[in-house]
């Protein structure tokens, strides 16, 4: 269950014509230089928003967003009512409850949400979800299928029957993961068009670090991130000896990714039997790049070859996971590899608890 749950949240997988709007948010206590309160939120994997307790202010980080929120101000209220009022004092509760089913008292303990829906604008497909995370691991899960929610420790149990047992809980929140969630992704995708439905290609080098290293296909500067890359041999894409990387975010809001060939047992003279193929999705013609040694990059040759993507990623990690970094330390200090904190950085939530006077439209995530 608990692979299941993590696979669900973290596996970073791209469809033609999938688009995805991701509310997260972050409650930590014990953390030094650390936010109580953390919320992010991203469309397509690209961040628009962020707020935290600290600053008071919640962040509009596209242009696109600012156009929307101008033209629905009752969004951004809804945001900032939630991030610095509603949100915060219930996971404190939250928090506090959690401690005492796990006999905990001091220390540093993180309690994390991540909820939103994708679209596929090709099957008209909507799917949303609800994850909680303590302590980087999962903790309940929502199962829109068959409108219960799965404990992955058993001291969740208890919330989960009543949870189970609020069917206007489920309805309410039902409403918002698979109408209003969509009406807003639609709505986001619709202003930010420009940025968000453009192609761009990216510029693609062969990195070697040394001579008995892998190869490494690198690209760079391509958006969106729905993307493939594979080594190939005698054009046939190639299985063994390949580590696939994961696809990353640069800090103009592109993306990069790259796949290594260990050419170890390969013969120089084979080389030229082998080339690397990256596919953007919705662009007919792929990038094909030869391998041949006279255009590999090392390190030996210039430093910043390697350090230029690198340094970009760096950059837009220290953008969003600023707030987080006390949880990463707690968790690689205790030796443990932390699935939770991969999408650390994305804690934000766009919802609304329901009172009795307000409207479908108002309506967020009823706890």
């Amino acid at each position: 269950m608990k692979k299941f749950l993590l696979l669900l949240l973290f596996c970073h997988v791209s469809s033609p014509g999938k688009h995805s709007l991701k509310f997260f948010l972050t409650a930590s206590s014990g953390v030094p230089n650390l936010s109580e309160f953390v919320g992010v939120a991203v469309v397509d994997e690209v961040l628009f928003c962020y707020c935290n307790s600290n600053s008071k202010i919640v962040e509009l980080k596209q242009d696109w967003i600012k156009n929307a929120f101008k033209d629905n101000p009752q969004q951004l209220e809804l945001f900032t009512r939630q991030c610095f009022d509603n949100l915060p004092n219930r996971f404190k509760i939250w928090m506090d409850n959690f401690k005492q089913r796990f006999n905990q008292t001091g220390g540093v303990h993180i309690l994390q949400l991540m909820t939103g829906c994708e679209w596929d604008d090709e099957t008209g497909e909507i799917n949303g979800f609800m994850q909680l995370g303590y302590n980087g691991e999962d903790f309940l899960a929502l199962d829109l299928k068959t409108e219960t929610y799965i404990a992955a420790k058993p001291q969740a149990v208890i919330t989960k029957l009543s949870w189970d047992a609020d069917k206007s809980r489920m309805k309410h929140n039902e409403i918002f993961l698979t109408e209003m969630y969509p009406e807003y992704l639609k709505m986001y995708l619709d202003y930010g068009k420009s940025s968000l439905l453009r192609k761009d290609l990216p510029s693609v080098s062969l990195l070697q670090k040394s001579p008995s290293s892998p190869v490494s296909c690198h690209a760079t500067g391509f958006y969106p991130d729905r993307a493939m890359m594979f080594w190939r041999k005698d054009g046939e894409e190639l299985h063994e000896d390949v580590d696939l990387g994961e696809i990353l975010p640069n800090h103009d809001g592109s993306f990069q990714m790259s796949v290594d060939l260990n050419l170890s047992s390969v013969p120089v003279e084979d080389w030229r039997r082998y080339d690397c193929v990256f596919h953007l999705s919705g662009v007919e013609d792929d990038i094909i790049t030869k391998l041949d040694k006279a255009e590999i990059r090392t390190n030996r040759e210039n430093p910043s070859d390697r350090t230029v993507p690198i340094t970009a990623a760096v950059a837009v990690l220290a953008v969003v996971l600023a707030a987080v970094t006390g949880f990463i330390f707690y968790k690689n200090k205790k030796g443990e590899r932390g699935e939770w904190k991969s999408y650390l950085a994305y804690f934000w939530i766009c919802s609304l608890q329901k009172e009795e006077s307000q409207t479908p439209s108002t309506i967020g995530w009823k706890y």
